[in-house]
């Protein structure tokens, strides 16, 4: 009886050994030094002229009823199109950008307090067109034009690059010799080695915002030679980097 206890117990404890021995070693990983490592970032921008222009245009008629408002609407739109259609812009180049039909009203005044209920006085149709305009020596001669053939709201004009890659491709290489630097730096000032590069990421890649010419525009106001200047687009990119140090 004595001796079959003692096998037990010897079974016993050889049976607990391997669980105790992962949660050793699970330890021993936790104890020891994490690698030394210096994370930075570095900006970089480059500037190109723009080689493209997005138009925001639209037509607004109103009338006593939705049928004319629209009517003529839709005969100054055809208008712009046409002309827009024979200076080269292409139809890929032609997004209609919004269209609405609001009825129009007017709110009497009371004059014995009690509230007037309104009175439809007619009906206004918008319809909105995005052009781009790759050619940007004709975008004044096209504001111009489509002016005189019934645009009479927007005029917003974003300044963009058909193709940015290149730009892009100098702004990182410029965001990572900026990180590369400061990362020399701060070891060179803390006494330390920088060793290998451990990650890179990159923050993302944002178009310096150009100011638009934005104008309300109106058919007697309308200037044959609209000055437009297209300035310059600055490409930013921020790239961050992972060093370890050298012990």
């Amino acid at each position: 009886m004595a001796l079959r206890t003692i096998r037990n117990l010897a079974f016993g404890m050889l049976i607990g050994v391997p669980a105790v021995l992962p949660m050793t070693a699970a330890a021993a990983d936790d104890s020891r030094p994490r690698e030394a490592v210096v994370m930075v970032s570095g900006e970089g921008q480059s500037a190109v002229a723009p080689d493209m222009a997005v138009l925001s245009l639209a037509v607004v008629k109103q009338a006593k009823t939705a049928r004319e408002a629209l009517d003529e609407n839709n005969k100054a739109m055809a208008a712009v199109l046409a002309a827009l259609k024979k200076e080269g812009i292409a139809d890929r180049d032609l997004q209609t950008s919004g269209f609405s039909v609001q009825p129009q009203y007017n709110y009497p005044q009371s004059n014995d307090g009690q509230p007037k209920p309104p009175e439809l006085i007619g009906y206004q149709v918008s319809n909105g067109l995005t052009v781009r305009v790759r050619d940007l020596g004709e975008l004044g001669g096209l504001i111009d034009q489509a002016v005189t053939l019934g645009v009479n709201q927007g005029g917003d004009i974003q300044f963009t690059n058909d193709k940015p890659e290149a730009a892009m491709e100098a702004a990182r290489k410029d965001a990572v010799a900026a990180a590369m630097k400061k990362a020399k730096t701060l070891t060179e000032a803390a006494g330390v080695k920088l060793g290998r590069v451990i990650e890179i990421s990159e923050s993302g890649v944002r178009p310096m915002p150009q100011p638009a010419y934005r104008a309300t525009m109106a058919k007697e106001a309308a200037d044959a030679s609209v000055p437009i200047q297209g300035g310059e687009n600055t490409y930013h990119v921020t790239v961050n980097l992972t060093f370890a140090l050298e012990q």
